[in-house]
C-alpha cells in the first residue's frame, strides 16, 4: 500500500502497532499520550477538532496503563491506546454540550454512555471530546457554541459532519481510535472528506444510550486511519447494554478475524450514481479505479443500480420529526440560541401529522424489503460515498450550488440509515484538486463481516492518505 504525504514516527502509528510496542516495552502509553496531546495543542487551533481536551485525565490514565504494562498485566485490548469520544456521547468527568448553547456547562458529568464505558474498561486513554454540529443535525460541522471545524487537507474547507471533529482528528492521528455516530451519513461523510475509514455498523450492534432524538436512524461506530483499527474498536464496543431499548441481537461477528487473501466467488454490485445522482467526473474516476482493484482481487463486479427512487422525502420526514423532539422543554429564549437551520427543521417537524409520519415509516419498510431482496443477488453494493469534493467551511451546502440542504448532497449515505444496513467509507484516492475521495461499501443487514473483510483487503491495494497539514 503506497502512502500519499507520509508522516513519520508516532504521528503515523496505528493502534495495533502501538499495542505491540507497549507489549515489547519499546513505547509507553505515557509517551504516546504526551505525543498526542502535543499534536492536539499544535493542530487543534487550526482545525477545531476538539471541543474539550482532558490532558490531566489522559496523562493519569496513561500513567496507570504504563504501570500495568510494566507488570505484564494489561486490563483489556485497548490498554494505553489514546481515543476520542464525540460530543454527543455522555462521558464521565467531561462536558457533553452537544454543540449547543442551550446546554449547561455545570453538569454534573457522572455517567459514561455504554460506548465510553466499554472503551475505558478496555484500558483506553480518553483524550477528550470531538466537535459536532448542534445536536448532530447536519452533514457539516459548525455550531453556535464551539464555532467552525475545518478540514486538515485545506482548512478553508469543511471536514463534513456530523462527526467532523472525529474525522479531522483521525486524519491527523490526534488519538488512534475515534467514536463517531451516523444517522444520515455522519460517520461516512467526514471519512470521505478527510481520507479516513469509518463504519456505520448494522443498527443495534453498538449500544446507544441515552437514545438519539433520531431514534432508529442513528448508529454508533468507529472512525480511524485504517479498517484494521476500526475492527479493533468494534471488538470492544459491539456488545449489548441493557439500557439500550432499541438493541438488536448480540453481535456474533469476530471483528478481528483475518481478512481473505482474495475475493473469488464474491458477487459485488457497483452503482456509480444509484440511477439518479449527479457525480463529479474526477470522483467517479477514483472510484472506478478502486472497483478495478476489487475485480483484480477476484470479485465478480456487476455494474447495476439498486433500483430505488430517491428516498429523500421519507428521510426528511423522519429526520425533521426527530429534530422536533429537541424543542420539547426548551424555553423561547433557548430556542433563540439554536442554529437557525436546526430550529427551522425542528419547527417543520412539529407541523408534521401522524399520517405523514406513518407514511414515511411504511416507505422505509418497503425500502428495507427492497434492499433485502437486492442482497439475495449481490454480496455487497459499492458506490461513491459522496458525489462532490469538500467545500467551504461554515456552509451547509456548497456556496453558489443548487442544493437546498445537506441531504441534497449526501444521496449515497442516508438511504442506508433508513435500511439500517452496515456501510463503510474508505479512502480510494484523490480528486483533481488533490482532495480525498471516498468509496462506500454497503452490506446486507447483519453482514458487517463482509464489509470489513473487503475493506481490510482492498485497503492494501489503495493509497493511504495523509493531509499535507501533518507535515506543516
Amino acid at each position: 500500500m503506497s502512502e500519499v504525504n507520509p508522516p513519520s514516527a508516532l504521528a503515523d502509528l496505528s493502534a495495533d502497532a502501538a499495542l505491540a510496542l507497549f507489549a515489547s516495552g519499546e513505547l509507553s502509553p505515557l509517551e504516546l499520550t504526551h505525543d498526542c496531546l502535543a499534536r492536539i495543542e499544535r493542530f487543534n487551533p487550526r482545525v477545531n477538532a476538539f471541543c474539550h481536551v482532558d490532558a490531566d485525565g489522559a496523562v493519569a490514565a496513561a500513567r496507570a496503563s504504563q504501570a500495568r504494562w510494566l507488570r505484564g498485566e494489561p486490563i483489556g485490548p485497548l490498554d494505553g491506546v489514546p481515543v476520542t469520544i464525540k460530543d454527543l456521547t455522555l462521558t464521565s468527568g467531561m462536558p457533553t454540550r452537544k454543540g449547543s448553547k442551550t446546554t449547561s456547562a455545570e453538569g454534573p458529568w457522572r455517567v459514561d454512555a455504554p460506548i465510553a464505558a466499554r472503551m475505558r474498561a478496555a484500558g483506553a486513554v480518553v483524550l477528550g471530546k470531538t466537535t459536532t454540529p448542534e445536536f448532530g443535525w447536519k452533514g457539516v460541522t459548525d455550531n453556535p457554541l464551539h464555532g467552525i471545524t475545518r478540514n486538515p487537507w485545506q482548512p478553508e474547507l469543511t471536514p463534513g459532519g456530523s462527526s467532523g471533529g472525529a474525522g479531522a482528528a483521525a486524519a491527523l492521528n490526534l488519538g488512534l481510535l475515534h467514536q463517531g455516530s451516523d444517522a444520515g451519513g455522519s460517520i461516512r461523510i467526514p471519512c470521505s472528506f478527510t481520507g479516513t475509514f469509518g463504519l456505520k455498523p448494522t443498527f443495534g450492534w453498538v449500544p446507544q444510550w441515552p437514545a438519539s432524538a433520531m431514534s432508529t436512524l442513528s448508529h454508533l461506530g468507529p472512525m480511524t486511519r485504517s479498517a484494521a483499527d476500526s475492527a479493533l474498536l468494534l471488538s470492544v464496543i459491539a456488545h449489548p447494554d441493557t439500557r439500550d431499548g432499541y438493541a438488536g441481537p448480540a453481535c456474533p461477528i469476530d471483528w478481528l478475524a483475518a481478512p481473505p487473501s482474495e475475493l473469488t466467488g464474491m458477487r459485488i454490485a457497483y452503482s456509480r450514481d444509484l440511477g439518479y445522482v449527479s457525480v463529479a467526473p474526477d470522483i467517479l474516476r477514483a472510484v472506478d479505479a478502486a472497483v478495478e482493484e476489487l475485480r483484480a482481487l477476484g470479485a465478480e463486479m456487476i455494474e447495476v443500480d439498486p433500483g430505488f427512487a430517491s428516498p429523500k422525502a421519507t428521510f426528511d420526514t423522519l429526520w425533521h420529526a426527530g429534530a422536533s423532539r429537541l424543542l420539547d422543554g426548551l424555553s423561547a429564549a433557548q430556542c433563540d440560541l439554536l442554529d437557525p437551520g436546526l430550529r427551522a427543521i425542528a419547527e417543520h417537524g412539529k407541523r408534521l401529522t401522524l399520517t405523514d409520519y406513518l407514511i414515511a415509516r411504511e416507505a422505509r419498510a418497503a425500502l428495507v424489503a427492497h434492499m433485502a431482496d437486492f442482497h439475495r443477488r449481490f454480496d455487497l453494493l459499492v458506490t461513491p460515498t459522496l458525489p462532490l469534493a469538500p467545500f467551504a467551511a461554515g456552509h451547509e451546502v456548497p456556496p453558489g450550488s443548487d442544493y437546498v440542504d445537506w441531504v441534497d448532497w449526501t444521496p449515497f449515505s442516508y438511504p442506508f440509515n433508513l435500511t439500517q444496513q452496515p456501510a463503510a467509507s474508505m479512502p480510494c484516492g484523490l480528486d483533481d484538486q488533490g482532495l480525498p475521495v471516498g468509496l462506500q461499501l454497503v452490506g446486507p443487514r447483519y453482514r458487517d463481516d463482509r464489509v470489513m473483510a473487503v475493506a481490510c483487503l482492498l485497503e492494501t491495494r489503495l493509497p493511504r492518505l495523509t493531509p499535507p497539514m501533518a507535515h506543516a
